[in-house]
């Protein structure tokens, strides 16, 4: 199925053919799928299906066997050197465990990358810009000379949020941005997700097995099963469409074309 997106001119993302096996396990069967600028996508689909391996492949972690990839219309695969590093630096990301450096105080993990590269910033001024940005997640200033131990499980996934937007990228990646959390924190880092993508226009890409999630981020949202998109959308279609992946995901039906595993 090709999807085109649903912003107009050129695609911010945009994946074509993309396929990727491990050994003799085929992990994406030739992936079409496009992200409009300024839009927020969520990817669904059951664990192992490729959800993470579509995100990898994107940011140049894993090189996928075939197919392009272009942001914002470099082709992500190819680039090399200065060009790499460019593109790299239009994106965010807000890990699935929070991945912070237990051995760094919170406003360090925040300013990790104001902190190095050719146009970092000196320490004073990237605390300053880390204490900015974990007011807009919601926490105070004393927490910026905390260890991530010491804070609830709840406040670091804020640090890595704020961490994300810490650099105003172009693109956030989420990964499972409320796993681990109990239904209201979940329900308040959703919420701050949206906002915070439509305050800055950035373009969003989420994965997430969370349907509250889904419906709360989301202006569209793609099915992947099997290594391939089996349906794309707006996000107000996934409880009416009669695609029958969707339906039985959105759903949590046992019976369908999904599979469960045993």
């Amino acid at each position: 199925m090709t999807d085109q997106g649903s912003g107009s001119g050129a695609p911010m993302i945009a994946l074509s053919g993309v396929a990727k096996a491990f050994g003799s396990k085929r992990v994406l069967a030739g992936v079409d799928l496009s992200v409009a600028r300024g839009e927020s996508l969520v990817i669904i689909g059951g664990s192992g299906t490729g959800k993470s391996v579509t995100l990898k492949c994107v940011l140049g972690l894993i090189v996928p066997d075939a197919g392009r990839i272009l942001v914002d219309g470099q082709d992500a695969v190819a680039a090399r050197g200065r060009a790499r590093e460019a593109m790299l630096d239009k994106f965010g990301m807000l890990f699935q465990g929070g991945a912070l450096f237990d051995s760094m105080l919170v406003w360090e993990n925040v300013a990790f990358r104001l902190l190095r590269g050719q146009n970092r910033l000196g320490r004073a001024e990237a605390r300053e810009t880390a204490i900015e940005k974990l007011k807009r997640v919601g926490l105070t200033a004393e927490t910026a000379d905390l260890f991530p131990a010491e804070l609830s499980g709840g406040m670091q996934k804020r640090v890595g949020l704020a961490r994300a937007i810490a650099t105003t990228p172009e693109i956030i990646f989420f990964d499972e941005p409320t796993t681990g959390l109990d239904p209201i924190m979940a329900d308040v880092i959703n919420d701050l997700i949206r906002e915070i993508v439509v305050e800055m226009g950035a373009t969003a890409m989420t994965i997430t097995h969370d349907m509250t999630s889904v419906r709360k981020i989301a202006d569209r949202v793609a099915m992947l099963h099997e290594g391939v998109i089996q349906w794309a959308g707006p996000v107000g279609e996934i409880d009416t469409t009669e695609n029958p992946y969707v339906h039985q995901f959105v759903n949590g039906l046992p019976d369908g074309p999904i599979a469960a595993v045993r």
